[in-house]
């Protein structure tokens, strides 16, 4: 289309040029975006509702005031300018062991992650919209209205190329979808057009990040042809060794299990779950690194190992290290022994770097299907973010990971779990289940680009904590990390986070009190905009007659447990307790447990049950552990 047309229908949304007294402060119409997916449609003749479907799955319609996302795509329809996006390194955010097993010498990889040299065209879509539309690149970043007129031409683009007609039926334009995409493969572009598809038929309906209204009406009947797939020029894929449901897309690309000298040995190690130890969590990271990158290292037998990587723009996954065997993820050897590591590609300390709707419907797809095959729980004590797991060691707290981090949205992806944070106990309840509004719910963090300094203002899953009734008094103090609390992005010491739950210690007008790392942590919680919803469940308390009790980062067997050839693991106290009085929601019992695996041959590995049980809790914003023969058990209503 010529520039001057495309810019010609744009006008009346773009909005007329400033004034000589200067801009308008007046905030666009609440319906500009809908009516700008109307034009755009229109004038490329793509289906209003193909465009709408396509959208929600890159953004939900969010526009995120022009920044892009973790592979750099910008705008409410994911337009992808790379080379610009991904120009700044990653930032660090702790420097633990990935085994986190006291059996071997510490084990503390240097990343590498190149930068993207040769892009491909999924990464490089925008460029190709300017040229379709006669719109500047600056314009298709930053202008919603621009973008989704980006978005039109690429999709008509894509339907031409295809041989096929531009219908008004949204069932004719599969093949251009699955196109949109960008992916390289059949399966990944199949998984992505279902998922758009399956946004169509059920409609959708929400506000937008910058306020807009945008709706999509239900289309039920819409049974799109899917037969055009086989005309769109992509290489078929294998999800042949892959352990994945049949709705993602999933191919093996497997770490390798190799001996590299001296006895050293990368980059999991092998084992027999669930037959010989239940697989009890699942971990939620984030690359920081770009996909490729990520790949090259899970595939270095002297790096370190985890079961999935998902990728951002089309919810590609990849598969590592089988179910059966433990990768090196979580930083502490109990939890390695008993989960599956799940990466997404992704920064914790960019807020404005967001994730994409088929990177979160793909991720909880695999985790409904892991969670169902492997007996796990649907809730914040076993789908753990990787900065809810504990350290082992008074010594190792400080450099324990804090990914995915505070702009991970788990209230949404609960809800794609099919389990969203409802109340489940009355108002007045001693628990509570902390449940931000993601959108408005804008705590402050420093330390995302330069030390100290503010984060870019952005929605949070995460709650801040203070000593008193008063955000102008103390945080919560952290003893295990040493440190003054700050509000870096990095700093788990007075942060909830959606999901997680605790026992109420107290309240007072606007504000309700937790018990938390054995403290009395308030956060605000006023009741026309709550930061939390009551809850009913187990809680702990230290037994009669103890002042406090104990409270480790594993739970391990007792030293009569481990058998003759296997060295009997200490059982470290970690530097909290839990004091007489307070109460700590409950995730499960379970069986003191240590897999002894130090050497490449498995025949000497074991796996050493105790007699000793112990309850994880929920003890800060990490889980943690306290023997059972400790505490007393109560159930909160």
């Amino acid at each position: 289309m010529p520039a001057l047309a495309t810019a010609a229908l744009l006008l009346p949304l773009l909005g007329a040029a400033p004034s000589a007294a200067g801009p308008s402060d007046a905030p666009p119409a609440p319906d500009r975006l809908q009516r700008a997916f109307a034009a755009a449609a229109a004038e490329y003749h793509v289906p209003r509702s193909v465009l709408l479907g396509v959208s929600y799955l890159q953004s939900r319609w969010d526009a995120h005031a022009g920044a892009p996302s973790v592979t750099g795509g910008y705008g409410p329809l994911h337009l992808t300018d790379a080379r610009t996006a991904l120009a700044g390194a990653s930032h660090g955010e702790g420097a633990e062991d990935p085994r986190g097993d006291d059996a071997r010498a510490p084990l503390h990889p240097a990343a590498r992650v190149p930068a993207p040299t040769d892009l491909p065209a999924r990464l490089t879509t925008l460029a190709k919209a300017a040229e379709l539309t006669g719109l500047s690149p600056d314009a298709l970043r930053e202008d919603p209205v621009a973008n989704v007129s980006g978005g039109a031409a690429l999709l008509a683009a894509a339907q031409r190329e295809l041989g096929e007609p531009l219908s008004a039926d949204p069932a004719d334009w599969y093949g251009a979808v699955a196109r949109f995409s960008g992916a390289e493969d059949s399966a990944t572009a199949a998984a992505y057009a279902n998922d758009v598809y399956e946004v169509i038929r059920a409609g959708e309906r929400r506000i937008t990040d910058a306020g807009q209204r945008v709706t999509l009406a239900a289309r039920p009947d819409v049974a799109p042809d899917v037969s055009q797939l086989r005309d769109a020029g992509l290489r078929a894929a294998s999800a042949d060794g892959t352990e994945c449901p049949k709705t993602v897309s999933c191919e093996w690309i497997p770490a390798p299990y190799e001996e590299f000298g001296d006895g050293d040995y990368g980059n999991h190690d092998l084992g027999d779950r669930p037959a010989s130890q239940r697989i009890r969590y699942i971990v939620v990271h984030d690359t920081e690194g770009a996909w490729n990158g990520v790949l090259n290292m899970v595939q270095d037998p002297t790096y370190v190992s985890w079961n999935y990587t998902l990728r951002s723009t089309d919810g590609h996954i990849a598969q590592h290290v089988k179910a059966k065997d433990v990768a090196w993820h979580a930083g502490n050897w109990y939890v390695n022994a008993k989960s599956i590591g799940l990466e997404h590609e992704g920064f914790l300390a960019d807020p404005d770097a967001w994730y994409t709707e088929a990177m979160y419907r793909s991720s909880a797809r695999l985790v409904k299907y892991l969670a169902e095959k492997y007996d796990v729980p649907l809730d914040r004590q076993h789908i753990l973010g990787h900065g809810n797991v504990p350290g082992t060691t008074t010594a190792t707290i400080p450099g324990m990971h804090t990914d995915p981090g505070p702009y991970w949205d788990w209230g949404h992806y609960f809800r794609l779990l099919g389990r969203p944070f409802q109340p489940t106990a009355g108002k007045k309840s001693g628990m509570v289940t902390i449940r931000p509004d993601y959108a408005t719910n804008r705590p402050e963090y420093t330390g995302c680009a330069t030390r100290g300094e503010p984060c870019a203002a952005h929605g949070s899953s995460e709650v801040r904590l203070y000593s008193d009734h008063d955000v102008n008094a103390p945080l919560i103090r952290d003893i295990g990390l040493g440190t003054t609390p700050t509000t870096g992005v990095n700093d788990l010491s007075s942060r909830v986070s959606t999901g997680q739950q605790y026992a109420v210690a107290d309240r007072w007008g606007d504000w309700t009190a937790i018990w938390y790392l054995g403290q009395k942590a308030w956060f605000h919680d006023p009741g026309k905009n709550p930061a939390a919803v009551p809850a009913a469940g187990r809680v702990i308390t230290p037994k009669k007659g103890l002042e406090s009790v104990p409270v480790y980062g594993r739970a391990y067997p007792e030293k009569a447990a481990y058998p003759a050839g296997v060295p009997a693991q200490a059982v470290s106290p970690l530097p909290y307790r839990l004091p007489r009085g307070q109460k700590y929601v409950v995730g499960e019992k379970v069986p003191g447990e240590y897999y002894y695996a130090v050497t490449f041959d498995e025949a000497s590995h074991r796996v050493v049950t105790g007699e000793d049980l112990y309850y994880e809790i929920q003890y800060g914003h990490r889980v943690a552990y306290v023997r059972a023969a400790d505490v007393t058990l109560a159930t909160v209503r």
